[in-house]
């Protein structure tokens, strides 16, 4: 969970990979580093710091020149912050710099052995580990130094190395941990994530697990671990550098909710088939006989992603009606899980890449299930295992939290559930209601956006509580659990979500005036249900937050959101809780964009 970006060329790289370094911040921000060499230098320089990047950029010297590098900001993982934590690390004689992201599982069991032959270690770090094997090593090449330092290494990695020795070459390579090339006008770069290239160049080289590349300024070439060359071929990247601009906005967060109504019309765009009241999906790989033949859908997500699934399920089985879970990936890739041949899994990332996603699908692979990607980002592990898939066409997101991707792969899978529903037994009349609903949704998301200062007022009236209640009901309890997770996530107040039918069975008995109540009240057929919930939290002298289609009177604040189709009302109603956790985490000067301890791609266990 960490950034990485290379360079290698004609051009001074310094101000190159401190400007790649702030491009990759949001994927980790507890210290950074930078090694540089030339052709003509006569070894490596290094500079690191404890913080972030700016804090790298003020300890640069001014004289600082060279042509080649690797730099990396840092989520800690094996040791504290620190200056000495932080990446590059070099070698007991300074020749060889490696950046790294993953976990080496079985640094421990190697670094005793490098001690007891009389390594002295500098970090903390599992990394480090892999600076010496590769010093160590009596091969000729710096592809084989690389290469047999990384037989001893057991885990994930996506690693940069430079050898002072080697200075025309960066050699990298990925299992489990993205490493993107992007091809210049004779120069190389090198990233873990698109980010840090689009503004130099839109052609880039995915590396697949298992494989290597050397870069040198005017070529590059990719092979496996095993020494076999490989067949790269360059795609185009859609996305502009301006869209990882804040655009005017103080943050990115901010900029990303704003997006929203855009977002989600290009997730609609061009898949909405009116003759027959359905849409097209023609990535999912899958034809009307398969898809008639599924017996269960199983969503696997993470985090936001895990509470997209959910609804996500709840959508595939109103309207196919096809038993639908959502679980989380962590958990359900060691519980030794049955897997059924007549069952669709799902897997949900917007990153394409988080490691327990990932690691599920290529588990559910291995046991000859039929797996589909709702990601974000083409090109993308996830993208490249599954079977067929959506991308949701979110645009880059940069901020830690998930905001305008989790409301894209909402609709994404209302689209997935749609074209099944259709398929099988989904009336034609519901299929024109629900695709005349879907086209109301980036109008009736702007509507909402336009109510943000109400919000704001709201919010801060909240922002001093201890700790904060959502409630949602059937269709209402994964945005309930997804609020409760952006507070916490941005603004640090502790916060719970539970179905509002549980309230009897535990939770009321924390409902106090010092403990607000978020509830997700929509007009639907459990309206009494839910207003019956607020007189019970309102007879425990309970202060009430609803997020609802009309005003409620048992309710000290009401956030009202336009009506659409009962299915589709959950992907509105989540938009102003958005903006509540946004303004409850400025009123108290939390820093929005990168919050503490959380990294944006998670890439390790």
């Amino acid at each position: 969970m960490c950034g990485i970006v290379g360079y290698i060329g004609k051009r001074d790289v310094a101000p190159l990979l401190l400007e790649g370094l702030q491009r990759l911040e949001y994927r980790g921000y507890d210290s950074a580093g930078i090694v540089i060499t030339s052709p003509k230098a006569s070894g490596l320089k290094m500079v690191k710091a404890k913080g972030r990047v700016r804090d790298l950029e003020a300890k640069v010297p001014k004289r600082f020149a060279g042509t080649t590098g690797i730099a990396h900001t840092r989520w800690a993982t094996h040791g504290a912050p620190s200056d000495e934590n932080a990446h590059p690390h070099l070698d007991s004689e300074g020749k060889v710099a490696v950046v790294h992201n993953g976990i080496i599982d079985n640094a421990t069991e190697l670094r005793a052995k490098l001690v007891a032959d009389g390594i002295e270690f500098l970090s903390e770090t599992d990394t480090e580990v892999l600076v010496h094997l590769v010093a160590r090593s009596q091969a000729v090449t710096l592809e084989e130094k690389v290469r047999e330092a990384l037989r001893h290494v057991e885990g994930t990695y996506g690693v940069a190395v430079m050898h002072a020795d080697f200075s025309d070459r960066i050699v990298v390579a990925r299992n489990g941990s993205p490493v993107v090339l992007g091809i210049g006008e004779k120069e190389m770069f090198v990233a873990s994530d698109i980010a840090a290239l689009v503004s130099h160049t839109r052609q880039i080289v995915t590396l697949e697990d298992g494989e290597m590349a050397t870069l040198k300024a005017d070529d590059f070439r990719t092979y496996t671990t095993e020494g076999s060359r490989t067949t790269a071929t360059p795609t185009t990247v859609e996305w502009e550098a301006e869209s990882y601009d804040m655009g005017g906005h103080d943050t990115y967060m901010h900029k990303e909710i704003s997006e929203q109504s855009d977002a989600v019309d290009r997730v609609l765009r061009g898949r909405i088939d009116d003759r027959f009241s359905t849409v097209h999906l023609g990535g999912l790989n899958l034809d009307a006989r398969e898809a008639r033949g599924i017996r269960r859908v199983k969503i696997l997500g993470c985090g936001t992603s895990y509470h997209a699934g959910m609804i996500g399920a709840q959508l595939i089985e109103e309207l196919a009606r096809i038993p639908a879970d959502a679980e989380p990936a962590s958990e359900f890739r060691y519980r030794n899980p049955v897997v059924d041949p007549d069952t669709l899994y799902v897997a949900v990332s917007q990153s394409g890449e988080t490691y327990d996603v990932l690691a599920a699908v290529q588990e559910l692979k291995r046991k000859g299930a039929r797996v589909l990607g709702v990601v974000n980002v083409v090109g993308s592990a996830i993208a490249r295992e599954a079977d067929g898939g959506m991308y949701v066409h979110a645009g880059p997101e940069v901020c830690v939290v998930s905001t305008k991707c989790f409301t894209n792969t909402v609709v994404a899978f209302a689209l997935l559930a749609l074209h099944l529903g259709r398929i099988r037994d989904l009336s034609v009349s519901d299929g024109k209601r629900l695709i005349a609903g879907l086209r109301k949704l980036p109008a009736q998301i702007a509507a909402i956006l336009e109510t943000e200062e109400e919000i704001k007022k709201i919010a801060e009236e909240y922002a001093g509580a201890q700790s904060m209640m959502f409630i949602g009901r059937v269709r209402g309890y994964p945005v309930a659990l997804e609020a409760s997770l952006k507070l916490k996530e941005i603004s640090y107040i502790h916060a719970e979500a539970y179905p509002a039918s549980e309230l009897k069975h535990g939770p009321l008995a924390l409902i106090e005036p010092a403990l607000p109540t978020v509830a997700i009240v929509p007009d639907d057929e459990l309206l009494e249900k839910n207003r019956a919930a607020l007189e019970e939290i309102k007879a425990r002298s309970g202060r009430i937050l609803a997020v609802a289609h009309r005003e409620q009177e048992k309710a000290d604040h009401t956030i009202v959101v336009p009506k659409n189709e009962t299915e589709l009302d959950p992907i509105l109603m989540g938009i102003p809780l958005q903006l509540l956790a946004y303004h409850t985490a400025l009123a108290m000067g939390r820093d929005i964009d990168k919050p503490r301890n959380l990294a944006k791609s998670v890439t390790v266990e």
